[in-house]
This record gives C-alpha cells, structure tokens and sequence, in this order.
C-alpha cells in the first residue's frame, strides 16, 4: 500500500492504496466516483474514459501510480450542473438509451472538442472509434458531437 495525492475534479485528494491498482477502481471504490464505469476491463469498449490533463484515457487499465501530479477529470467533474456543451447536446439527441457507456462517450467527445472545436464527420468517427454502445445510437451521438461542436 502506499499513500497517493491526486489532483480528481479539481480538488486535492490522498488515498491509500496498492500503486497498481486501477485508476478506475480508485475512483469509484475509494472515491466514491461512481459516473465512471466498468466494461470490458481491457481498454477496448471506452465505458471507463476520464480525462487525464485533458485526454481521453481508458482508466481500467492506467494503474494509479502512473498518474503523478496530471489532472484527472471524471463525469462528475466535467461540469457540476450538467450543463458542459456535450451534455447539453445528448439530452437534445435523445442519446442514451440504456445509459451505461454514455459517461465514457461524453468524456471521449468533450475531450475530442477540447482538441478541435470543429471535428469533420471523419474525425469525430475516429475519435469515437472504440466506445461500444451496446444500443446502436451511433448516429445520435454523431450528430450530438456535431451540435456540441456548434454550440460550445
């Protein structure tokens, strides 16, 4: 075990735990971070996505020792009344249905934005390449990066 500070949401956290553990495990079960969620545990389905100084990164595979001194962002702390552009824009989509990868989806694409304000239809394919949507609502959350996109 050993004795952890993270930057999470702003705010200056410690935990106490084995530097191996995954970052996504140290969030909702130390944390109490729950928006974060697990999926496939490999890095390949993006239902763990959180940002880390900004980029979107997998965290059930990033071992908390690994993050240093970076800035972790979660679903929680994109923006405290739900109101962050890309959010705004799944709720006018109608984008989730079941709900359960959408936290990750909504941390890749605000991270996408945050990187290039205006993506092209190819780009923010690429982007969202790899976040599984076990409900098929690819093309909404296309057109809700697109209004996110004109909006922000």
């Amino acid at each position: 075990m050993a004795v952890l500070n993270l930057s999470v949401n702003g705010k200056k956290q410690q935990v106490d735990v084995d530097p191996a553990t995954p970052m996504l495990w140290v969030l909702r079960d130390h944390l109490n971070l729950v928006g974060t969620k697990f999926g496939c545990g490999i890095a390949q389905c993006g239902a763990c996505t959180i940002h880390l100084d900004g980029n979107a990164i997998r965290s059930c595979q990033m071992p908390v020792s690994a993050v240093g001194d970076k800035a972790i962002t979660t679903i929680e702390g994109l923006s405290e009344e739900g109101d962050h552009p890309v959010q705004k824009a799944w709720l006018e989509h109608d984008v989730p249905q079941c709900g359960y990868c959408q936290a990750g989806q909504i941390m890749t694409a605000s991270a996408l934005l945050a990187s290039n304000p205006n993506p092209s239809d190819d780009e923010i394919e690429a982007a969202m390449n790899g976040n599984i949507c076990r409900c098929g609502t690819y093309l909404r959350i296309k057109a809700a990066v697109k209004t996110a996109a004109a909006n922000a």
